[in-house]
């Protein structure tokens, strides 16, 4: 494009010989030359903002790197920064940064040249502690403008409050059962896959089914596995049960996630919807789509029905898609108390919903 621009300004420029047409010339030469600043500026910049799938997963590394280190120097941060831990605001050097020792066995990294944005879904180390985790990271410029951690740990509180003395996690947080089974790390052929449209749809498609609770909505393979912050919930076809815990029981018979219906007859990650206790998935988002391993990254917030106890959760969760179906999902969610406002990220950055609780009528004020 530079060189045509440059010839056509140059045809112009030959043109004629009076005055008025050498002065013509004399600014046609110098709009070349501006167009050639110009145009040389834009690729320079472009070169230099451009960050292909390589560029994006060691820009992921060096983050996790600094964690580890607990080091925001050793991580290409911009100035404003921002992360959030859970929806909560968290500054560089405090949080994850002070917790984490170590990145865990299972280590997943799924990446978005077309959004810029990386993500690593897995477990980190925390002490002795490992935690489920989902970490969303965008990249502007080479450097990281944002990071979203979703984090599950052991003594979380879960669906019916704090973990029992001498229980399992409540938040049926499982990092054994996800090693053994994790999400594949995979290039899919090309004549395999859908488009990142397709993809976002799918996602789309499998949150309508719960908001509706009519499981012929979604688009799944059937008998597709959930594993939720490690466990299987349920395993469907392609997840094995998971083996009896330590001071696990059978839990009462109330459904509070997709397919968690104890004795239903269909054990896949739509099975139960019609009795589940949930109006509806809002603060949606599908930030991050991977072609290469058609697998895309998505986010909300569970309300559920009018007047129940049961408390909200926010989830993340990593669609595996074969053949335009749900194959997979693996989450990192927490249940967050009422008054934190979820998920704390534009352009859904307020509470969903907030209590009425919370900010209580003015009627009632003292």
């Amino acid at each position: 494009m530079a060189a045509e621009a440059i010839t056509g300004y140059a045809a112009v420029a030959k043109r004629g010989s009076d005055p008025g047409e050498a002065s013509m010339s004399r600014f046609m030469k110098w709009a070349a030359c501006a167009a050639l600043v110009t145009i040389g500026s834009n690729e320079a910049a472009f070169a230099q903002a451009a960050c292909d799938r390589e560029c994006l997963r060691s820009t992921l590394d060096r983050y996790l790197e600094a964690v580890v280190a607990h080091d925001p120097s050793k991580a290409p941060l911009v100035v404003g920064f921002r992360q959030t831990e859970n929806a909560i605001n968290v500054a560089p050097g405090r949080g994850v940064w002070k917790s984490v020792t170590a990145l865990g066995k299972v280590q997943r990294r799924y990446v978005d040249p077309v959004s810029g944005q990386v993500g690593y879904y897995g477990t980190v180390i925390e002490g002795a502690e490992a935690a489920v985790v989902t970490v969303r990271v965008r990249v502007e410029n080479r450097a990281v403008t944002e990071a979203e951690w979703y984090i599950a740990r052991a003594n979380d509180p879960g669906l019916r409050g704090a973990r029992a003395p001498g229980g399992p996690p409540a938040n049926l947080h499982n990092p054994e059962y996800l090693e053994q089974h994790p999400p594949p790390q995979r290039v899919v052929p090309r004549n395999e896959r859908v488009d990142r449209a397709a993809l976002s749809r799918i996602v789309d498609s499998y949150f309508d089914a719960i908001t509706s609770h009519d499981r012929s909505v979604a688009l799944v393979h059937e008998g597709c596995g959930r594993a939720e912050n490690g466990s299987p919930a349920p395993g469907g076809a392609f997840l094995p049960p998971q083996p009896p815990r330590a001071g696990a029981q059978a839990p009462p018979p109330v459904a509070g996630a997709p397919g968690a219906q104890p004795g239903a007859a269909s054990r896949d990650c739509v099975a139960g919807l019609e009795n589940f206790n949930l109006s509806m998935v809002t603060a949606r988002r599908t930030p991050l789509v991977d072609e290469e391993a058609q697998v895309a990254l998505g986010l909300g917030v569970f309300i559920r029905r009018p007047g129940s106890p049961t408390p909200r959760n926010v989830f993340s969760e990593w669609f595996v898609i074969d053949e335009a179906k749900i194959r997979t999902i693996y989450t990192s969610m927490f249940y967050p108390p009422p008054e934190l406002a979820v998920p704390n990220w534009p352009p859904f950055d307020g509470n969903w919903p907030l209590p009425a609780t919370t900010v209580p009528d003015p009627a009632t004020r003292p």
